[in-house]
């Protein structure tokens, strides 16, 4: 991979997909650990799926989409795809054409077959949780395996996402650490 002061000077120092000056990290595009891209915080969040897609945004794509850079437009496809409900992106799809080893680097990670939603941990209340909030239990809970029985409007400090599963978190409660379903708790 080309590393970052190449990227940075290809690119202008700015976002590879919307131009973005600000916040910029080398994404390395995967499936093809030599290829990497820079692109701004926004971007790469959305792209991670730990934030809803922003159509508004996204509309930067019809022009990276026609970039030079393999990876650019690889990125750009698999965005693309995940927003094929927008008739725009469905456009840009339709006027987008790889070669064979392109397309079968931008189909590897299978992203192009799942929609653009994304899951996010959120409360009873449909907040949206992240590691090290407080969240107070709305409902009393006996812990399996333990004399443990957390009440109702227990507050539980400096939570853990548990990573594979967005209903479930992991807190302490009177020392012993818990695995809590995000409907039992709000954010505090």
């Amino acid at each position: 991979m080309k590393n970052e002061k190449d990227l940075i000077a290809r690119s202008g120092n700015s976002c590879e997909l919307c131009k973005s000056t600000s916040n910029l990290t080398v994404y390395e595009v995967p499936t093809n650990n030599e290829e990497g891209i820079l692109i701004c915080a926004k971007c790469t969040s959305q792209l991670n799926k730990k934030e809803e897609l922003d159509s508004t945004h996204w509309a930067c794509l019809n022009e990276a989409m026609w970039s030079e850079i393999p990876a650019v437009q690889v990125v750009s496809w698999r965005l693309l795809n995940r927003l094929k409900d927008q008739s725009w992106a469905a456009d840009a799809l339709d006027m987008m054409y790889f070669d064979d080893d392109t397309m079968a680097w931008a189909k590897s990670t299978g992203d192009h077959e799942n929609d653009g939603s994304v899951e996010l941990h959120k409360d009873s209340n449909g907040m949206v949780l992240q590691d090290g909030d407080t969240v107070v239990l709305t409902k009393s809970l006996d812990v399996k395996g333990s004399t443990l029985n957390a009440k109702l409007g227990t507050v539980v400090k400096n939570i853990r996402l548990v990573t594979d599963n967005t209903e479930q978190i992991e807190g302490k409660i009177e020392g012993q650490t818990i695995v809590i379903l995000t409907k039992y708790l709000r954010k505090g």
